[in-house]
């Protein structure tokens, strides 16, 4: 199984370039809830930053699994593990940091939260990890 640690030139520039992806958490009646976000590859863990108190960071807290997936071309590549939520303002001042690097320096947000995903699951296209 792959991981983070993995991942090839391509694989860290797929995951380096402005991309976005879908965030997939367990919404309230179980059924899969699915967002479009932007999200950062670091120190071994995915990082989303959100506002408190949305859809996405009420489906974290009552059901830690989270799936972030990103798509181009023939490109893919799936992470899933346990989301927790960050509200630590060292946490989001890193969190926002690593955003603007990936896509531009993100909106002000008081209530900025970061959703941090520990990968258990790597998956993706063919070329973004190593054979070995």
């Amino acid at each position: 199984m792959s991981t983070l640690a993995d991942l090839t030139e391509d694989g860290r520039r797929f995951v380096s370039d402005r991309h976005l992806a879908t965030l997939s958490t367990i919404g309230p009646t179980a059924l899969i809830h699915a967002v479009a976000v932007g999200f950062t590859v670091a120190d071994g863990v995915v990082r989303i930053i959100t506002g408190d108190g949305t859809q996405k960071v009420r489906n974290v807290e009552r059901d830690g699994r989270a799936t972030v997936a990103q798509v181009s071309g023939p490109q893919w590549l799936s992470i899933a593990g346990r989301a927790v939520i960050e509200r630590d303002p060292a946490a989001v001042r890193r969190a926002e940091e690593l955003y603007t690097e990936r896509y531009r320096p993100p909106r002000v947000n008081p209530k900025r939260v970061v959703i941090r995903i520990e990968p258990e699951r790597v998956m993706g296209s063919s070329g973004l990890f190593d054979a070995s």
